[in-house]
Protein backbone atom coordinates (compact mmCIF):
# COMPACT_ATOMS: atom_id res chain seq x y z
CA UNK A 1 0.00 0.00 0.00
CA UNK A 2 1.43 3.27 -1.19
CA UNK A 3 2.01 6.13 1.52
CA UNK A 4 -0.98 8.75 1.58
CA UNK A 5 2.30 11.09 0.48
CA UNK A 6 2.59 9.15 -2.60
CA UNK A 7 -1.48 9.00 -3.74
CA UNK A 8 -2.19 11.18 -6.57
CA UNK A 9 -4.16 14.03 -6.07
CA UNK A 10 -7.50 13.49 -3.38
CA UNK A 11 -7.47 14.77 -0.03
CA UNK A 12 -4.86 14.66 2.23
CA UNK A 13 -5.22 15.54 6.23
CA UNK A 14 -2.76 15.76 9.14
CA UNK A 15 -4.25 16.82 12.50
CA UNK A 16 -2.93 17.32 16.13
CA UNK A 17 -3.80 18.84 19.13
CA UNK A 18 -4.40 17.98 22.98
CA UNK A 19 -7.79 20.01 23.58
CA UNK A 20 -10.50 20.73 23.21
CA UNK A 21 -10.33 16.76 21.79
CA UNK A 22 -7.21 15.26 21.43
CA UNK A 23 -6.02 14.65 17.95
CA UNK A 24 -2.93 12.54 16.29
CA UNK A 25 -4.89 11.85 13.25
CA UNK A 26 -3.57 11.02 9.50
CA UNK A 27 -6.66 10.63 6.86
CA UNK A 28 -6.29 10.28 3.43
CA UNK A 29 -8.82 9.58 0.40
CA UNK A 30 -8.26 9.25 -3.37
CA UNK A 31 -10.21 10.33 -6.25
CA UNK A 32 -13.56 7.87 -6.54
CA UNK A 33 -12.61 6.64 -3.35
CA UNK A 34 -14.67 5.92 -0.21
CA UNK A 35 -12.86 5.96 3.04
CA UNK A 36 -14.85 5.40 6.38
CA UNK A 37 -14.16 6.90 9.70
CA UNK A 38 -14.55 4.30 12.31
CA UNK A 39 -14.58 4.53 15.98
CA UNK A 40 -16.51 4.11 18.93
CA UNK A 41 -18.23 7.75 20.18
CA UNK A 42 -15.84 10.26 21.41
CA UNK A 43 -12.99 9.09 19.10
CA UNK A 44 -12.96 12.52 17.23
CA UNK A 45 -14.59 10.75 14.00
CA UNK A 46 -17.17 13.74 13.75
CA UNK A 47 -14.18 16.13 14.39
CA UNK A 48 -12.16 15.27 12.11
CA UNK A 49 -14.57 15.88 8.86
CA UNK A 50 -15.86 19.45 10.91
CA UNK A 51 -12.25 20.02 10.63
CA UNK A 52 -11.82 19.25 6.52
CA UNK A 53 -14.96 20.91 6.30
CA UNK A 54 -13.36 24.34 8.13
CA UNK A 55 -16.52 24.47 10.56
CA UNK A 56 -13.51 23.45 12.88
CA UNK A 57 -9.83 24.99 13.46
CA UNK A 58 -7.54 22.01 14.93
CA UNK A 59 -4.13 23.35 16.94
CA UNK A 60 -1.83 22.05 14.21
CA UNK A 61 -1.70 20.19 11.30
CA UNK A 62 -2.34 20.55 7.63
CA UNK A 63 -5.37 19.64 5.13
CA UNK A 64 -4.84 19.64 1.26
CA UNK A 65 -7.29 18.55 -1.32
CA UNK A 66 -5.78 17.72 -4.90
CA UNK A 67 -2.72 20.22 -4.39
CA UNK A 68 -4.58 23.02 -2.73
CA UNK A 69 -3.75 23.82 0.29
CA UNK A 70 -6.90 24.86 3.13
CA UNK A 71 -5.19 24.16 6.01
CA UNK A 72 -1.79 24.57 7.31
CA UNK A 73 -0.97 26.16 10.88
CA UNK A 74 2.82 26.32 10.20
CA UNK A 75 2.19 28.99 7.41
CA UNK A 76 -1.24 30.37 8.92
CA UNK A 77 -3.05 29.23 5.93
CA UNK A 78 -7.02 28.43 7.07
CA UNK A 79 -9.11 28.72 3.90
CA UNK A 80 -12.52 29.93 4.69
CA UNK A 81 -15.65 27.02 4.49
CA UNK A 82 -17.30 29.15 2.29
CA UNK A 83 -14.09 28.81 0.23
CA UNK A 84 -13.34 24.75 0.55
CA UNK A 85 -15.35 23.04 -2.45
CA UNK A 86 -16.53 20.32 -0.15
CA UNK A 87 -20.23 19.19 -0.04
CA UNK A 88 -21.33 18.08 3.22
CA UNK A 89 -24.23 16.04 4.62
CA UNK A 90 -25.05 16.18 7.83
CA UNK A 91 -26.68 13.15 10.32
CA UNK A 92 -29.89 15.28 10.67
CA UNK A 93 -29.97 16.53 6.95
CA UNK A 94 -30.42 19.71 7.78
CA UNK A 95 -32.75 20.93 5.37
CA UNK A 96 -35.13 24.10 5.07
CA UNK A 97 -38.46 23.12 6.44
CA UNK A 98 -40.35 25.94 4.17
CA UNK A 99 -38.80 25.41 0.81
CA UNK A 100 -39.19 22.67 -1.57
CA UNK A 101 -36.68 19.85 -2.58
CA UNK A 102 -35.78 21.84 -5.67
CA UNK A 103 -35.43 24.95 -3.73
CA UNK A 104 -33.70 23.31 -1.07
CA UNK A 105 -30.84 22.37 -3.54
CA UNK A 106 -31.14 25.82 -4.94
CA UNK A 107 -30.12 26.96 -2.33
CA UNK A 108 -26.57 25.87 -2.48
CA UNK A 109 -26.52 26.38 -6.25
CA UNK A 110 -23.40 29.33 -7.13
CA UNK A 111 -24.77 32.15 -9.50
CA UNK A 112 -26.46 31.78 -13.18
CA UNK A 113 -30.48 32.80 -14.35
CA UNK A 114 -33.25 30.94 -12.31
CA UNK A 115 -34.01 29.22 -15.31
CA UNK A 116 -30.55 27.29 -15.09
CA UNK A 117 -30.58 26.59 -11.36
CA UNK A 118 -34.11 25.36 -11.53
CA UNK A 119 -33.10 23.10 -14.54
CA UNK A 120 -29.69 22.04 -12.63
CA UNK A 121 -31.49 21.36 -9.39
CA UNK A 122 -33.84 18.78 -11.44
CA UNK A 123 -30.43 17.40 -12.85
CA UNK A 124 -29.10 16.88 -8.89
CA UNK A 125 -32.35 15.39 -7.70
CA UNK A 126 -32.95 13.09 -10.43
CA UNK A 127 -29.55 12.06 -10.08
CA UNK A 128 -30.41 10.54 -6.53
CA UNK A 129 -33.88 9.23 -7.75
CA UNK A 130 -36.50 11.84 -6.73
CA UNK A 131 -37.62 13.19 -10.34
CA UNK A 132 -41.61 13.75 -9.74
CA UNK A 133 -40.69 15.07 -6.05
CA UNK A 134 -39.17 18.48 -6.78
CA UNK A 135 -41.71 20.54 -5.41
CA UNK A 136 -42.38 18.71 -2.01
CA UNK A 137 -41.23 20.03 1.17
CA UNK A 138 -39.22 17.81 3.65
CA UNK A 139 -42.04 17.12 5.70
CA UNK A 140 -43.84 15.47 2.74
CA UNK A 141 -40.59 13.23 2.34
CA UNK A 142 -39.55 9.95 4.26
CA UNK A 143 -36.33 10.09 6.08
CA UNK A 144 -34.33 8.30 3.09
CA UNK A 145 -36.16 10.80 0.67
CA UNK A 146 -34.78 13.71 2.74
CA UNK A 147 -31.52 12.20 3.00
CA UNK A 148 -31.16 12.39 -0.92
CA UNK A 149 -32.36 15.55 -0.83
CA UNK A 150 -29.44 16.74 1.37
CA UNK A 151 -26.98 14.54 -0.84
CA UNK A 152 -28.22 16.26 -4.30
CA UNK A 153 -27.81 19.79 -1.96
CA UNK A 154 -24.12 18.62 -0.84
CA UNK A 155 -23.70 18.05 -4.96
CA UNK A 156 -24.91 21.48 -6.37
CA UNK A 157 -21.83 22.82 -4.62
CA UNK A 158 -19.46 20.78 -7.25
CA UNK A 159 -17.50 19.59 -4.67
CA UNK A 160 -13.77 18.29 -4.94
CA UNK A 161 -14.52 16.44 -1.77
CA UNK A 162 -17.72 15.11 -0.46
CA UNK A 163 -18.25 14.55 3.36
CA UNK A 164 -20.95 11.94 4.74
CA UNK A 165 -21.55 12.35 8.74
CA UNK A 166 -23.87 9.56 9.75
CA UNK A 167 -25.84 10.04 6.55
CA UNK A 168 -28.24 6.71 6.92
CA UNK A 169 -28.64 6.59 11.37
CA UNK A 170 -31.69 8.14 11.13
CA UNK A 171 -33.52 6.22 8.93
CA UNK A 172 -34.80 2.26 9.03
CA UNK A 173 -32.63 -0.74 8.23
CA UNK A 174 -34.53 -1.70 4.79
CA UNK A 175 -33.96 2.15 3.58
CA UNK A 176 -30.45 2.08 5.37
CA UNK A 177 -29.64 -1.12 2.75
CA UNK A 178 -31.52 0.53 0.39
CA UNK A 179 -29.31 3.84 0.24
CA UNK A 180 -26.31 1.90 0.63
CA UNK A 181 -27.05 0.21 -2.50
CA UNK A 182 -28.10 4.09 -4.49
CA UNK A 183 -24.86 5.34 -2.99
CA UNK A 184 -22.95 2.57 -4.47
CA UNK A 185 -24.23 3.26 -7.58
CA UNK A 186 -24.09 6.65 -7.55
CA UNK A 187 -20.74 6.64 -6.46
CA UNK A 188 -19.27 5.50 -9.86
CA UNK A 189 -20.23 9.03 -11.20
CA UNK A 190 -18.36 11.16 -8.20
CA UNK A 191 -14.86 10.86 -9.11
CA UNK A 192 -14.02 12.84 -5.81
CA UNK A 193 -13.23 11.67 -2.54
CA UNK A 194 -15.91 10.82 -0.38
CA UNK A 195 -15.38 10.69 3.15
CA UNK A 196 -18.09 8.53 5.72
CA UNK A 197 -18.02 8.89 9.22
CA UNK A 198 -19.84 5.60 10.74
CA UNK A 199 -20.46 3.96 13.77
CA UNK A 200 -21.60 1.01 11.80
CA UNK A 201 -19.00 -1.49 11.29
CA UNK A 202 -21.19 -3.14 8.31
CA UNK A 203 -22.13 -0.26 6.76
CA UNK A 204 -18.44 0.76 6.60
CA UNK A 205 -17.18 -2.78 5.30
CA UNK A 206 -20.31 -2.51 2.68
CA UNK A 207 -19.31 1.22 1.39
CA UNK A 208 -15.91 1.76 1.94
CA UNK A 209 -12.84 1.56 -0.24
CA UNK A 210 -10.47 2.09 2.70
CA UNK A 211 -10.69 2.44 6.31
CA UNK A 212 -9.70 4.81 9.18
CA UNK A 213 -9.53 3.41 12.40
CA UNK A 214 -9.72 5.72 15.58
CA UNK A 215 -9.46 5.47 18.96
CA UNK A 216 -9.44 8.83 21.69
CA UNK A 217 -8.58 10.78 18.56
CA UNK A 218 -5.80 8.70 17.42
CA UNK A 219 -5.24 6.82 13.66
CA UNK A 220 -4.91 3.01 14.67
CA UNK A 221 -4.64 1.81 11.33
CA UNK A 222 -5.39 3.09 7.78
CA UNK A 223 -5.68 1.09 4.87
CA UNK A 224 -7.89 -1.16 2.23
CA UNK A 225 -10.84 -2.41 4.02
CA UNK A 226 -10.39 -6.09 3.44
CA UNK A 227 -6.80 -5.71 4.98
CA UNK A 228 -7.59 -3.84 7.73
CA UNK A 229 -10.33 -6.70 8.43
CA UNK A 230 -8.19 -9.58 7.89
CA UNK A 231 -4.64 -7.97 8.50
CA UNK A 232 -5.67 -5.67 11.74
CA UNK A 233 -2.50 -3.85 12.93
CA UNK A 234 -2.67 -4.96 17.17
CA UNK A 235 -5.16 -6.01 19.50
CA UNK A 236 -6.59 -2.92 19.95
CA UNK A 237 -7.64 -2.90 16.19
CA UNK A 238 -8.61 -6.55 16.11
CA UNK A 239 -11.38 -5.71 19.15
CA UNK A 240 -12.81 -2.21 17.45
CA UNK A 241 -13.26 -4.19 14.00
CA UNK A 242 -15.08 -6.79 15.57
CA UNK A 243 -12.82 -9.54 15.84
CA UNK A 244 -14.10 -12.21 18.03
CA UNK A 245 -11.24 -14.27 18.11
CA UNK A 246 -8.31 -13.07 19.57
CA UNK A 247 -5.49 -14.77 21.27
CA UNK A 248 -2.25 -15.23 22.68
CA UNK A 249 0.45 -17.36 21.83
CA UNK A 250 4.21 -18.68 22.44
CA UNK A 251 6.25 -18.98 19.07
CA UNK A 252 7.14 -22.60 19.51
CA UNK A 253 9.36 -23.15 16.43
CA UNK A 254 9.93 -21.26 13.23
CA UNK A 255 11.19 -22.85 9.78
CA UNK A 256 11.74 -19.90 7.01
CA UNK A 257 12.22 -23.07 4.58
CA UNK A 258 8.79 -24.49 4.93
CA UNK A 259 7.47 -21.25 5.16
CA UNK A 260 5.96 -22.14 8.39
CA UNK A 261 5.84 -21.24 12.33
CA UNK A 262 3.88 -22.97 15.17
CA UNK A 263 2.50 -21.88 17.89
CA UNK A 264 1.82 -23.06 21.35
CA UNK A 265 -1.43 -21.98 22.10
CA UNK A 266 -2.48 -23.38 25.69
CA UNK A 267 -2.09 -27.09 25.39
CA UNK A 268 -2.76 -26.64 21.58
CA UNK A 269 0.00 -26.34 19.27
CA UNK A 270 -0.81 -25.21 16.15
CA UNK A 271 0.88 -23.77 12.40
CA UNK A 272 0.57 -20.54 10.72
CA UNK A 273 2.30 -19.09 7.67
CA UNK A 274 6.16 -17.96 8.09
CA UNK A 275 6.37 -14.14 8.83
CA UNK A 276 10.06 -13.54 10.13
CA UNK A 277 9.34 -10.36 12.14
CA UNK A 278 8.49 -13.08 14.94
CA UNK A 279 11.15 -15.14 17.11
CA UNK A 280 11.58 -18.34 18.72
CA UNK A 281 10.06 -17.92 22.38
CA UNK A 282 8.49 -14.52 21.67
CA UNK A 283 5.05 -14.33 22.72
CA UNK A 284 2.53 -12.82 19.93
CA UNK A 285 -0.93 -11.81 19.39
CA UNK A 286 -3.48 -14.18 16.76
CA UNK A 287 -6.77 -13.63 15.38
CA UNK A 288 -8.96 -15.50 13.33
CA UNK A 289 -11.92 -14.98 11.60
CA UNK A 290 -14.78 -16.59 12.83
CA UNK A 291 -15.58 -18.03 9.30
CA UNK A 292 -12.23 -19.95 8.95
CA UNK A 293 -13.48 -22.02 11.65
CA UNK A 294 -13.71 -25.00 9.92
CA UNK A 295 -16.60 -27.60 11.39
CA UNK A 296 -15.46 -31.38 11.31
CA UNK A 297 -18.00 -33.94 9.55
CA UNK A 298 -18.15 -36.80 12.37
CA UNK A 299 -17.58 -39.00 9.20
CA UNK A 300 -14.37 -36.85 7.91
CA UNK A 301 -11.88 -36.04 10.83
CA UNK A 302 -9.20 -33.44 10.38
CA UNK A 303 -6.31 -35.17 7.97
CA UNK A 304 -3.43 -33.67 10.25
CA UNK A 305 -1.52 -30.96 11.93
CA UNK A 306 -1.61 -29.02 9.07
CA UNK A 307 -5.55 -28.13 9.44
CA UNK A 308 -4.59 -27.35 13.07
CA UNK A 309 -7.87 -29.20 14.29
CA UNK A 310 -8.91 -28.56 18.02
CA UNK A 311 -11.46 -30.09 20.25
CA UNK A 312 -14.02 -28.59 22.47
CA UNK A 313 -17.53 -28.45 23.71
CA UNK A 314 -19.98 -25.98 22.60
CA UNK A 315 -20.70 -22.98 25.62
CA UNK A 316 -23.44 -21.49 23.31
CA UNK A 317 -25.29 -21.05 20.15
CA UNK A 318 -26.84 -17.81 18.67
CA UNK A 319 -28.69 -17.25 15.90
CA UNK A 320 -28.02 -14.10 13.51
CA UNK A 321 -29.97 -14.62 10.45
CA UNK A 322 -28.96 -17.21 7.70
CA UNK A 323 -25.47 -17.71 10.28
CA UNK A 324 -25.52 -19.06 14.10
CA UNK A 325 -22.74 -17.80 15.88
CA UNK A 326 -20.70 -20.76 17.86
CA UNK A 327 -18.70 -20.33 20.86
CA UNK A 328 -16.46 -23.31 22.03
CA UNK A 329 -14.44 -24.11 24.84
CA UNK A 330 -11.78 -25.64 23.70
CA UNK A 331 -9.53 -28.54 25.22
CA UNK A 332 -6.24 -27.14 26.54
CA UNK A 333 -7.03 -23.42 26.16
CA UNK A 334 -9.55 -22.06 29.03
CA UNK A 335 -9.37 -18.52 28.83
CA UNK A 336 -12.18 -17.73 26.72
CA UNK A 337 -14.01 -19.28 23.71
CA UNK A 338 -13.09 -19.79 20.67
CA UNK A 339 -16.19 -18.59 17.72
CA UNK A 340 -17.11 -19.99 14.73
CA UNK A 341 -19.62 -19.29 12.12
CA UNK A 342 -21.88 -21.76 10.55
CA UNK A 343 -24.87 -21.47 8.39
CA UNK A 344 -28.02 -22.12 9.80
CA UNK A 345 -28.75 -25.06 7.73
CA UNK A 346 -24.79 -26.77 7.86
CA UNK A 347 -25.93 -26.12 11.92
CA UNK A 348 -29.04 -28.14 11.98
CA UNK A 349 -27.72 -30.93 9.50
CA UNK A 350 -24.85 -31.43 12.11
CA UNK A 351 -27.22 -31.12 14.96
CA UNK A 352 -24.93 -28.76 17.04
CA UNK A 353 -26.35 -27.77 20.15
CA UNK A 354 -24.66 -26.84 23.24
CA UNK A 355 -23.00 -29.04 25.74
CA UNK A 356 -21.97 -31.08 22.39
CA UNK A 357 -18.43 -31.56 21.63
CA UNK A 358 -16.88 -31.35 18.38
CA UNK A 359 -14.03 -30.86 16.23
CA UNK A 360 -12.48 -27.87 14.44
CA UNK A 361 -9.84 -26.59 12.46
CA UNK A 362 -8.46 -23.35 12.35
CA UNK A 363 -7.68 -22.36 8.42
CA UNK A 364 -3.93 -21.76 8.44
CA UNK A 365 -3.54 -19.34 5.84
CA UNK A 366 -6.19 -17.07 7.23
CA UNK A 367 -4.12 -16.86 10.97
CA UNK A 368 -2.98 -13.97 11.15
CA UNK A 369 0.08 -12.69 13.86
CA UNK A 370 0.53 -9.59 15.43
CA UNK A 371 3.22 -8.40 18.28
CA UNK A 372 1.92 -8.79 21.45
CA UNK A 373 -0.07 -6.38 23.04
CA UNK A 374 1.92 -3.91 25.63
CA UNK A 375 -1.56 -2.36 26.93
CA UNK A 376 -3.02 -3.51 30.06
CA UNK A 377 -6.39 -5.31 29.00
CA UNK A 378 -8.96 -2.78 31.30
CA UNK A 379 -7.33 -0.06 28.96
CA UNK A 380 -7.85 -1.72 25.25
CA UNK A 381 -11.00 -0.82 23.25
Amino acid sequence: MPDATERTGGLDVRLRQQVPIPLDARVSCAPGEVLALVGPSGSGKSTILRAIAGLNRITEGRISSNGQLWFDSETGVNVPTRQRRVGLVFQSYALFPHLSARANVMEALDGGSSRARVRRADELLELVRLEGLELRRPAQLSGGQQQRVALARALARDPEVLLLDEPFSAVDRVTRQRLHRELGQLRSQLRMPIVLVTHDLEEAVQLSDRMSILYHGQTLQDGPTFEILTRPANRSVARLIDQKNIFAAEVLERSKRAGTIRLQWGDNKIEVLFRDTFAVGETVDWVIPTGSVILHRRVKPSRGIRENPVHGRIESMVRLGETVLVAINVEGYETHPLFMSISSHAATRNSLAPGERIGVSLRRDDIHLMKASSIHEDDQP
